[in-house]
């Protein structure tokens, strides 16, 4: 008999149980509707404690990760606020939407109706990397890595792929992905830019105006002489002359590595590299960085004219010549400047 009462008292304690854990659920839902109905609203529009806009990872997960989430970035902490009052929250105001998993952004002093909000109707964070112009493969693969919130590795990216822009991507994103977006967008563009070319400019198909471009855009700063250095170029091409470019010897010398840390020198414009177009006629085999628009458009709309030769001011500009004589008292005015007495070698000296 007493087997017997011990089996049929049981169910009796469990459902005492579970009538406890329903009553405290019940409570904090008559708590929570008191704080969005009746007098307690301000429990759920007072501000929190967060002192300043914070961007929270939001895992999957369901409502449990993303209090947790929540609570350990201490956007809901204000006034005892606590876990069955936030899952209480969230189940009266579902009429407003599903709780979504990402990065969000969430303001400083964020109520509950703020979190709630953000975690229904946020945009999940953009975090934005800058690829400049005039770097090379090596150059952008590094800062592809460097980049925070991002997985995987970069690999294969060739030179002069890229395109120079600022992307945006979601936190996780994925490294490859990321280049591959930066090879598509240089791919439009440059097919944008060939097919709008002045057809007069002689090149052949787009590589040839991406290399171009690429020495434009290393040979100077300026955007107004991008066009003028591109129809020097082109004239010396047409001509059969030798481009004589610095910047393509620097990359001879590094292959992309970066600057080179000291002038060029007259042995340097010796070295037997198919990019050294001191030692080649024509234009070197591909690109030497990643050229941006700007540089493309030179290349495929360069300025009039018969000039053939250019050598720095020392001030951050160019002096152009038509003629060797006109380029050799820019050469020897740049070598003879009071403020620099080391010798240089410029581009185009033949």
């Amino acid at each position: 008999m007493a087997a017997q009462k011990k089996k049929r008292a049981a169910p009796a304690k469990k459902r005492r149980s579970w009538l406890r854990v329903g009553a405290g659920v019940l409570a904090a839902v008559i708590l929570t509707g008191g704080a969005v109905a009746g007098s307690g609203w301000w429990r759920y529009t007072a501000p929190g404690p967060l002192p300043a806009p914070t961007a929270l990872d939001i895992p999957h997960g369901g409502y449990a990760s993303t209090i947790t989430a929540l609570q350990l970035g201490h956007a809901l902490s204000a006034n005892g606020i606590d876990d069955y009052v936030f899952r209480a929250a969230i189940a009266l105001t579902r009429h407003e939407g599903q709780l979504h998993a990402a990065e969000l952004m969430f303001p400083a002093h964020a109520s509950m109706r703020d979190v709630l909000s953000v975690l229904r109707h946020g945009k999940p964070v953009l975090h934005q990397l800058t690829i400049p112009e005039g770097l090379t493969a090596s150059q952008i693969t590094a800062l592809v890595q460097a980049a925070p919130f991002l997985k995987g590795s970069v690999a294969g990216l060739g030179e002069g792929e890229a395109l120079p822009e600022t992307y945006s991507y979601l936190r996780d994103s994925d490294r490859a992905a990321l280049v591959a977006r930066m090879k598509q967008a240089m791919q439009r563009q440059v097919e944008t830019v060939w097919k709008g070319r002045d057809p007069s400019i002689g090149l052949s198909d787009p590589a040839q105006l991406v290399t171009l471009a690429s020495m434009v855009e290393k040979e100077t700063g300026l955007p107004e002489e991008r066009p003028r250095i591109a129809r020097v170029f082109l004239n010396r091409l047409s001509r059969g002359m030798k481009l004589q470019s610095d910047p393509t010897t620097v990359y001879a010398l590094n292959g992309g590595a970066g600057p080179l840390g000291r002038p060029l020198v007259h042995s340097d414009l010796a070295i037997q590299s198919p990019y050294n177009t001191y030692v080649n006629t024509g234009l070197p085999p591909g690109p030497i960085c990643s050229p941006g628009l700007a540089a493309l458009q030179a290349v495929a709309h360069p300025a009039p004219g018969d000039e053939l030769y250019f050598v720095a001011t020392g001030s951050g500009g160019s002096h152009f010549a038509s003629s060797l004589d006109e380029h050799n008292r820019n050469v020897s005015a740049f070598r003879n400047r009071p403020q620099d007495r080391q010798p240089a070698e410029p581009a185009h000296s033949p």
